[in-house]
């Protein structure tokens, strides 16, 4: 078990590296929505699991979880800058996780949205890569309001 969660937090690491160097995120869709699944990690009030949402960073891991539930959807793809603007905050707002790199067994690394953003931040900050946002004067201004969010 303890196995898989360094697999699992590397491919977390790698979803990160890899995002910021294509600026682009995958997801899964279909007709009535996007690829969810319920976290293992996280429960509400209600102590009841957290949704997810799944993405991404390879399309190839992506299309070989078009199977079972998933077989009619079709790969869609997210600019880096549209999932940290609207999906991450979004999510965040809807108490909904992210799930990254999954599997076909469903293994992935579930992130908290707010945080995912911070890691993002630190990677684009890292190779000076610069951002164009439509909602933020650039990535300094995203990071402060994050951190003030978390607060």
């Amino acid at each position: 078990m303890l196995q898989d969660s360094i697999l699992i937090e590397k491919q977390y690491k790698k979803f990160i590296k890899n995002v910021c160097k294509s600026s682009i995120v995958y997801t899964l869709k279909d007709t009535e929505g996007y690829a969810t699944s319920t976290s293992n990690n996280y429960i509400n009030y209600d102590e009841e699991p957290i949704g997810i949402i799944c993405f991404w960073s390879d399309i190839a891991l992506a299309k070989s979880c078009i199977t079972e539930e998933w077989s009619n959807y079709k790969i869609a793809e997210i600019p880096l800058v549209e999932f940290i603007e609207n999906w991450c905050i979004g999510m965040d707002h809807d108490g909904l996780i992210i799930g990254t790199e999954f599997d076909q067994n469903m293994f992935g690394f579930e992130a908290e949205p707010l945080e995912l953003v911070l890691e993002l931040i630190s990677e684009l900050k890292a190779t000076g890569k610069e951002l164009n946002f439509k909602k933020f004067k650039g990535i300094k201004d995203l990071e402060k309001q994050i951190k003030a969010i978390l607060k």
